[in-house]
Parts: structure tokens; C-alpha cells; sequence
């Protein structure tokens, strides 16, 4: 009884100290694991400024990073944003690194440490590593190391090359990133060690070469040989990772422009899963601290006033604008995700004839084990049209609305009846997927004889054509890249090849 007195005095003191900070992470663990059934990383926490939070936005949270004006770019915009009071700060920031690595504004009060502890620590910890995205395609135990020899190989190509020269081949990878992803096949684990041992390996081989094709050319690596008929095709089959195939076969390239490309190609694989899953892994971490705080206050370690506090900044947190709202800016990804995982328990515990036809899989099931199984096996996209359901629907006052350009009036698509609940829930799905707002753009040819031009072919999908200026430009960092002339045809789902372009 001692102790939770002795807690309740800390977490209900608006003013905090590392030794309430470290109850905090010890409770809210101790609950995530007995209640929530959650397994974590190890925590890192981080007490950070305003200014280390701007450095941290700007990094897109990793702790250390290569050099790149982008970044410093991002990072006096949003000061000047912040100053000027056109923009707030996270109160925290964690990234998917193993010990888990979470950023904390140090004027948060007492109540909004817990809140962002049992999220971040606990909620989007958990996420990371058992959501099968985050679990496949990255390596958390490896990524801050891996970042480090990014960074130490780029400030020693800078000495040696000049910083003009690798900025550009930085400024393609980043243009690029989109198109360096492998969709379906699953990465090679990042690590620093592995990564030193092969550019020593190719040191030594660069040294021994006297050919000078070879001396541009990583460990190992040979270029297809031409051959006749059938077998003169390359590559045999679409490649979709575009950084990929220009690291492993542009024919002039440099090996250490190879490995510039590489490492843009690794971090732009590394961030992957988050893009996949914003909705899931923040409504996943709201539904967590949402439980936890719950449970301290069951647990007698809080008060009223603490949760009087924490029930406003936990609606602030879920707070979704009108759509006819000047603050409207889409669905807030906090308010879709909680709202899905807290229907999913309440449908598992008490459904409704309504829920009995929608998701009879769900009924009389253990709510926890459920909410598991959807955290660790979905992305937004299928969460989303899999566990949309009409209540949330109706709660949410979700419908669709049909832009005809052709017309001056907007059309209501669908309403709040059977057909409209599927109609609303797809095409709130392919809104998330990475089709609709990614070009599906593959490597197809090769001009291995003459002209050694890259070949690319974009499929339409869903009627999203290519934009001219946009396009032109990325090209031009292909080329850049490739050393040859490219040339992209962007075709509909007929095959019919409906524009051109060429850098």
C-alpha cells in the first residue's frame, strides 16, 4: 500500500523527475506485459528540447544520419514554422530501433509522460516488433549502426570525391526512394559489420583489377552477357526496385556511387512498414496507453485530477474536424485506427445482430488474442477493408463523394445502408494502399548492343496518370544514375501505351 501512495504522490505531481520517469516505464511495462499480453523492446528514453525534437523531425527520427542539405532544410523550415507559432511539436517521437528509442518533450507535464510512455513505450514499441511489415522487411538491433557507417562512408566520399559530387547522386536516391523498395521480396538483414568486411572486400579487389570496367564494379558482380534470340533480353523478367537494378548493373558507374545508392535504397526500405501502417500502429498505440492509463487509475496509482487531465489530452489526441471544418486535413490516423481496435473488443464482448452478419468470426472470441492477430498481421490497407465496421462507420459519419469534372455539383456515392458500408470501407482502403499514391513504374529493357538505353514501363492504375513535369524531372535523375539515356512508357491496362518520355 506504501508504494502506491509513494507513485500516486509522483505521477499526480504536475512536476516530474528522472526517478518518476523511471516508476513510469516499470508500471506501465509492468501492466502493458500482465494485462495487454505486450512484448517490447528494451526502452531508451530520451528527455529532449525544442530544438533536439526539430533535429529529430528533421531526421525522420533516427538518432545519427548522413549529411544532406534536405535535412537541414526541413530543419529550419519547421524552426521558423515553430517560432512564429504556425506549427506545434510532438509531445514524443520514437522510432523502430531495438533498444527501442523514444523522444520526449521535457515540458510535458507529469500525466502526458505516462500518456506518451504508455504509448510510445509501450503501444508503438510493441507494434514494431510484432507487426510482420516491421518484423520482415526491417532489422531494429541493426539500423542505428547501420546508419553510423552510412554516415562515416559518405563524409569520406565527401573528402574524396567533393560534396557537390555526392549531393547529386544523394538528391537522385532520395527523388528515387519511392522506386527502391522491394514490395515481395523480403531485404537482407542490415548490418555495419557485414556492410565494412564488403567494402573492404571490394577495396581489395579495386586494387588488384587492372581492367577499368572492373574497377567500377562491387564484389562479384558481371554483367549479363549478350546473347542471341530469346535469351538477349534483359532483364529476363520486370524489375520493380529500380535503385536496385541501377546499383547492380549501370554499366559505368563507380563503386561508390553504388554504395551511395545502396544506402539510400536500405533507409528507404527501413520506412517501408511505417508508411504501411500509420493508421494501424497509431491507433494501435492511442487503443494501448488508452487501456494502461486506465488501468493505473484502476490500480489506485492515480487520481481524479490526473485522469481528469488525461482524458483532455487523450481527446485531443482523437479530436477529428468536420469535413466542411476549415481544419479539415483527412482523417486523423489516431481516430480511425482507436476507434477500430476499441470495435473490434466490443464486438468480440458484446455484438450486435449487426455485428453477428459482418463479422461472425469475431463473435464470443477472446478481445485481446483478437486485437494481437490484427496487430501483428495487417497493414492499413487490408486493417481497414478487413475491420471497417458500419458502426464506426456511422459514428465516424463516413460516406464518398463521386468529382465529376464534368459536372458543377458533387454527387453523394455512397449513403449509410449495406451497399453503402462496402462501398465506403473499399474505397477508404485504396485510399491507404501504396498503389494509389505510388507509380507502379518497372525496369523492362535494357539496349545491351547499341545505346545501352534503360527502358521503364508505368502501368495506369486506377486511373492515376503520370504527372508531365514531375515525371521529366525524376527521369532525369535516372539518367544520372544509369549514365545512358532512359525512356519511360506509361501504359493502361490494355498494354496501350498512352504517353512518352525520355531524358
Amino acid at each position: 500500500m506504501m508504494d502506491k501512495e509513494k507513485y500516486r504522490a509522483m505521477f499526480c505531481n504536475p512536476n516530474w523527475d528522472y526517478a518518476t520517469l523511471e516508476a513510469a516505464d516499470e508500471i506501465t511495462s509492468r501492466i502493458g506485459k500482465e494485462y495487454l499480453k505486450l512484448k517490447t523492446y528494451p526502452n531508451q528514453i530520451e528527455i529532449v528540447t525544442s530544438e533536439q525534437m526539430l533535429d529529430a523531425y528533421a531526421l525522420t527520427g533516427l538518432p545519427t544520419s548522413y549529411p544532406h542539405w534536405k535535412f537541414g532544410k526541413d530543419f529550419v523550415l519547421n524552426q521558423n514554422n515553430y517560432t512564429k507559432g504556425r506549427m506545434g511539436l510532438s509531445y514524443e517521437m520514437v522510432i523502430n530501433s531495438n533498444p527501442c528509442i523514444s523522444y520526449n518533450m521535457e515540458n510535458n507535464s507529469t500525466c502526458m509522460m505516462l500518456l506518451v510512455i504508455a504509448h510510445a513505450c509501450q503501444g508503438h514499441n510493441a507494434f514494431f516488433r510484432n507487426n510482420y511489415l516491421f518484423r520482415e522487411w526491417t532489422s531494429a538491433g541493426t539500423i542505428v549502426d547501420y546508419m553510423v557507417f552510412a554516415r562515416d562512408f559518405i563524409l569520406k566520399c565527401e573528402e574524396e570525391f567533393g560534396e557537390e559530387e555526392v549531393e547529386n547522386v544523394l538528391d537522385a536516391c532520395h527523388a528515387l526512394m519511392n522506386q527502391g523498395v522491394d514490395n515481395y521480396k523480403k531485404p537482407f538483414r542490415l548490418s555495419s559489420v557485414e556492410e565494412n568486411e564488403r567494402l573492404k572486400k571490394l577495396i581489395a579487389i579495386k586494387r588488384e583489377n587492372f581492367n577499368e570496367l572492373w574497377k567500377t564494379l562491387p564484389t562479384g558482380l558481371k554483367l549479363p552477357e549478350a546473347t542471341s534470340g530469346e535469351d538477349q533480353k534483359f532483364p529476363k523478367e520486370p524489375e520493380e526496385n529500380i535503385l536496385y537494378f541501377i546499383e547492380k548493373f549501370a554499366p559505368a558507374l563507380p563503386a561508390w556511387k553504388r554504395e551511395i545508392i545502396r544506402i539510400g535504397r536500405k533507409v528507404a526500405q527501413y520506412f517501408y512498414p511505417q508508411g504501411a501502417t500509420k493508421v494501424m500502429n497509431e491507433g494501435f498505440a492511442t487503443f494501448t496507453h488508452y487501456h494502461i492509463i486506465n488501468k493505473l487509475f484502476e490500480e489506485g496509482y492515480v487520481n481524479d485530477g490526473f485522469m481528469l487531465e488525461f482524458l483532455k489530452s487523450h481527446s485531443g489526441v482523437l479530436y477529428q474536424p468536420e469535413y466542411n471544418s476549415k481544419y479539415y486535413s483527412g482523417l486523423n490516423p489516431y481516430t480511425l485506427g482507436f476507434n477500430i481496435f476499441m470495435d473490434i473488443k466490443r464486438i468480440c464482448l458484446s455484438p450486435t445482430k449487426e455485428d453477428k452478419q459482418w463479422f461472425p468470426d469475431l463473435i464470443g472470441k477472446d478481445w485481446l488474442e483478437q486485437v494481437h492477430y490484427v496487430m501483428e498481421n495487417f497493414r492499413d490497407d487490408s486493417f481497414i477493408l478487413q475491420y471497417l465496421s458500419p458502426k464506426v462507420i456511422r459514428n465516424m459519419k463516413l460516406f464518398t463523394i463521386v468529382d465529376n469534372e464534368q459536372e458543377n455539383e458533387y454527387e453523394i456515392g455512397a449513403i449509410h445502408n449495406e451497399r453503402g458500408y462496402k462501398k465506403i470501407r473499399e474505397q477508404l482502403s485504396n485510399q491507404y494502399d501504396r498503389s494509389s499514391y505510388v507509380p507502379n513504374i518497372q525496369v523492362t529493357k535494357v539496349d545491351q548492343h547499341q545505346t545501352s538505353k534503360l527502358y521503364l514501363t508505368h502501368t495506369i492504375q486506377k486511373d492515376r496518370k503520370l504527372d508531365i513535369e514531375s515525371t521529366q524531372e525524376t527521369l532525369e535523375h535516372i539518367r544520372y544514375l544509369w549514365g545512358f539515356p532512359v525512356e519511360l512508357h506509361s501504359k493502361n491496362k490494355l498494354g496501350i501505351n498512352e504517353n512518352t518520355f525520355e531524358a
